[in-house]
Parts: structure tokens; sequence; C-alpha cells
């Protein structure tokens, strides 16, 4: 059972099971990824409580309690202050601005997050900013948006390991829906 079956509730006899072992490959670098960012023996860059403190509250913006429960069980002291975090960073979104040109036209204001909750140290709380403009405010990804978690303490190599994970977690916490959406009409 890889953690996309753990987190779906696909047991290992079931039809979804099947389903998905129709694409092994797609299952095995699924697995590999999550072990890659969540399983790394090198924490240098991003630490482990970073990790699971980001993918906490991804799960949450994606109003994904079973999947920021699971995160969260890895970060106890943090995990309620998260929840509240991700509660008042809730929003719809996509919104952001594009190049001038003819998809300006498109351009929507949304909320721009940040925190001001001093229980969250200020490198994990440049980075929950990050991760919610990610979230919702993919098209307005700038320099100015990277200068402020250098700012805040971020290597390079860091913040390429907080976008993977940011991306990561939108992929897997789809692929559960999905999965879930499939089971509750049957296919079990």
């Amino acid at each position: 059972m890889d953690i996309i079956d753990h987190l779906a509730g696909i047991a290992p006899s079931s039809p979804l099971a099947a389903l998905r072992s129709i694409r092994p490959q797609a299952r095995e670098q699924a697995q590999a990824s999550h072990d890659a960012l969540f399983n790394a023996t090198e924490h240098a860059d991003m630490s482990r409580a970073e990790r699971f403190a980001v993918a906490t509250f991804v799960a949450h913006l994606h109003n994904d309690a079973p999947i920021a429960a699971y995160y969260a069980n890895s970060i106890t002291i943090l995990a309620p202050i998260l929840a509240t975090e991700a509660a008042a960073a809730q929003t719809q979104g996509p919104y952001g601005a594009y190049p001038a040109g003819p998809l300006s036209a498109e351009n929507t204001p949304g909320l721009l997050w940040h925190t001001t909750n001093p229980a969250i140290p200020p490198r994990l709380a440049a980075a929950l900013a990050h991760t919610h403009m990610l979230v919702f405010h993919p098209r307005d990804a700038a320099p100015a948006a990277l200068q402020a978690l250098i700012d805040a303490g971020w290597t390079t190599t860091g913040i390429v390991t907080l976008s993977q994970l940011v991306a990561f977690l939108a992929f897997q916490i789809r692929v559960v829906t999905g999965l879930r959406v499939l089971a509750a009409t049957g296919v079990q």
C-alpha cells in the first residue's frame, strides 16, 4: 500500500487498487516523490518539521481535513496553529495578473495572505506566505516572491524543495480526491 492508497482508504484487494495497478510506474513514481520529499535524509535546506508544516497548511488550503490530519500528526505542536492560519488564509482563486497583452483581461485581484502570528517562526512564515501564493496566485510567482524567501533565510535548494512540495501536494490531493469520488460512486 502506498501513501495515495492510504490517504484514499483503498484496500489492497479492492477494484480501486486493481485500477491503480494498471499504471504501476505512475504509482511508483508518486510514492518515490513522496519519499524524496518527506523521508529525505538531508534536511539542511528544508527541515522535516518545515516540510510537514507546509504539507499540513497546503492540505488545509485545499479543504482536505483527512490529509491535513495525516501530515499534522508529525508536527503536533504547530498543527492547531496551522489550522487556524489556513482558515484565515482561505479564499477561492486562482488570482493574479498576466503580463500586458490579451490575457490581462483575465487579471483577477485576490487575497495576498501573510501571517502575523508570533508563534510561527519568520522562516516558516515566509514559506507559508509563498505556499499561499503558489496555491492561489500561481500567475504572480515572480522574483520578488523568491526574494522574500531568501530574505527569510531560505537557500535556492530550499526554495526549489518548497516549490516541489507544494506542487506534489496539489497533485496528491487531486488524485486522492478523485479516488474518493470513485469510491463514493461504488467503485471499491
